[in-house]
């Protein structure tokens, strides 16, 4: 099942993209807001197929490994940013399909910056506890240990304490100046 796992992943990633494509198309598009909102919900489908298949593979008898770990990614990912990404692409197929306000844009410095990256951070770490918690999963499963399925771990490791540095780091810049400023500047001049 070696080959077949790795599609099994290919085809995951692929789906989850298309069944959220067609869940927006489906509500704004199509204005059918329930059988949109069931294409949503399957989403998480997604994850527990390949879990499945990640198990099964393990259970016949694979060396657990690399495709293993990037199944265990892949559902670490899904379920820490799945919320956000559902919210983000939904705020934007609204705009595009149904007329909707654009979204509002992100200020590139100032508190809601520093709140929004403190935010994706945890969700980083969150889809990183997950993904490992599958990983060593796996290799306990396979009675093999699970030294291979964690050689990844190491290498997220290090982009999470990255991320952790540049994310905390919007916390400690100065706020990005109003419109309102140079107005409340000119009224203390006169």
């Amino acid at each position: 099942m070696n080959a077949v796992l790795v599609a099994v992943i290919a085809a995951c990633e692929i789906g989850f993209w298309v069944l959220l494509a067609a869940g927006m198309v489906t509500r704004y598009l199509l204005r059918l807001r329930r059988t949109g909102l069931v294409l949503l919900a399957a989403v998480p489908l997604v994850d527990v197929i390949l879990l499945a298949a990640s198990v099964i593979d393990i259970h016949r008898g694979a060396e657990p490994g690399f495709k293993h770990s990037l199944a265990a990614i892949f559902i670490g990912v899904s379920v820490g940013f799945g919320h956000r990404t559902l919210k983000w692409v939904d705020g934007w197929a609204a705009h595009w399909m149904a007329g909707a306000p654009r979204p509002p844009k992100l200020p590139k410095k100032g508190p809601v910056r520093a709140k929004h990256e403190r935010s994706g951070w945890f969700l980083h770490l969150l889809a990183y506890l997950i993904g490992v918690a599958i990983m060593i999963g796996l290799g306990l499963l396979s009675g093999r240990g699970y030294a291979a399925v964690l050689g990844p771990a190491g290498t997220w490791t290090l982009v999470l304490v990255i991320d952790a540095i540049v994310s905390f780091s919007y916390s400690f810049g100065r706020a990005e100046p109003t419109d309102e400023a140079p107005a409340a500047q000119q009224k203390q001049s006169v």
